[in-house]
């Protein structure tokens, strides 16, 4: 099993290096007709191409390209009205013979698309039939029998991949970027996602310095952070965690005799609320704290109040 599978790897790895070698001044002719475009790319295809074409689509989409997969039976069914003439339209086949394609260039051609051809025939009907062609052409699949698309869909989808990357250089999309088109992931919870988005501010846990022993323990029970805030919203005075309690306790064991100004730590660190989240969790994590207050350091005025396991 584990010859096959390297069977397999270096017959589609061979494919690639084929039609890597094959790319010429084509490739940037595509590039530049797509960034002149004033529409999106619509990418087409049937089958495996099609599933190939969908991944092409969503790439092109995530990073700056607009860009939706049109299926070609449903394109005769409605679906050819979501094609504008700005639009440019790729089409992915193989053989460069695919029925289900080839009925859409009447249309494509009559509505003054641009078309961009994928397909291993450079004198298929389809090839000729487009304003410019991408070679994908290999000279074995993997599969045994020849018959199942592998290297050929490989090297539709990396070449989908080139353009995508070609094309983001062109316009100089950055991180920044990526993540608008991404808030959900990780990315964008890094570069767009500010403190003030996920802090609390309300019903903060406040106490002043001469409340009881026990109005400390319930106030921090009542408050749900495992934390005493000692002062107000205008003057923090200090920061009490359940941490800070254990360590107290530890020294004094009567409870009785302890204050507040003896357990607070005086010199709380504050983060400024429009401090990117991904940064004050660097802060929190280098100094292995979970709390931080947020706000004005030099004030002590406090805005609110991040936790790094809250969220």
């Amino acid at each position: 099993m584990k010859d096959i599978a390297k069977r397999v790897f270096n017959i589609e790895i061979e494919s690639l290096r084929l039609v890597a070698d094959a790319i010429d001044d084509e490739f940037t002719r595509v590039v530049e007709a797509i960034l002149a475009a004033q529409g999106k790319v619509v990418v087409t295809g049937i089958g495996k191409s099609g599933i190939i074409g969908k991944k092409i689509a969503a790439t092109l989409s995530s990073t700056g390209t607009p860009s939706f997969f049109l299926h070609p039976g449903e394109a005769f069914h409605g679906d050819l009205g979501m094609v504008s003439p700005n639009d440019v339209v790729i089409l992915i086949s193989y053989s460069g013979e695919t029925d289900e394609v080839l009925k859409l260039i009447p249309f494509l051609s009559w509505n003054q698309n641009i078309l961009i051809s994928l397909t291993g025939n450079p004198n298929s009907t389809v090839a000729k039939n487009s304003h410019f062609h991408l070679n994908t052409r290999i000279d074995q699949e993997a599969c045994p029998l020849s018959l199942a698309p592998t290297s050929s869909t490989t090297a539709a989808l990396v070449m989908g991949d080139a353009l995508a990357v070609a094309l983001m250089e062109c316009r100089q999309f950055q991180h920044e970027d990526f993540a608008r088109f991404h808030p959900g992931g990780s990315l964008g919870r890094k570069l767009l996602i500010k403190v003030k988005d996920l802090m609390r501010t309300d019903n903060l846990p406040f106490i002043t310095e001469d409340a009881s022993f026990t109005d400390l323990v319930l106030r921090m029970s009542e408050g749900r952070l495992g934390m005493v805030i000692v002062g107000d919203e205008n003057h923090v005075r200090g920061l009490i965690t359940d941490g800070d309690l254990r360590r107290a306790l530890v020294r004094h064991p009567d409870t009785f005799t302890l204050t507040v100004p003896e357990i607070m730590t005086l010199n709380p660190i504050f983060v400024d609320e429009n401090e990117f989240i991904h940064k004050a969790e660097q802060l929190m994590i280098g100094k292995k704290i979970t709390t931080v207050l947020v706000g004005l350091a030099e004030s002590r005025e406090l805005k609110g109040v991040y936790q790094i396991y809250s969220q």
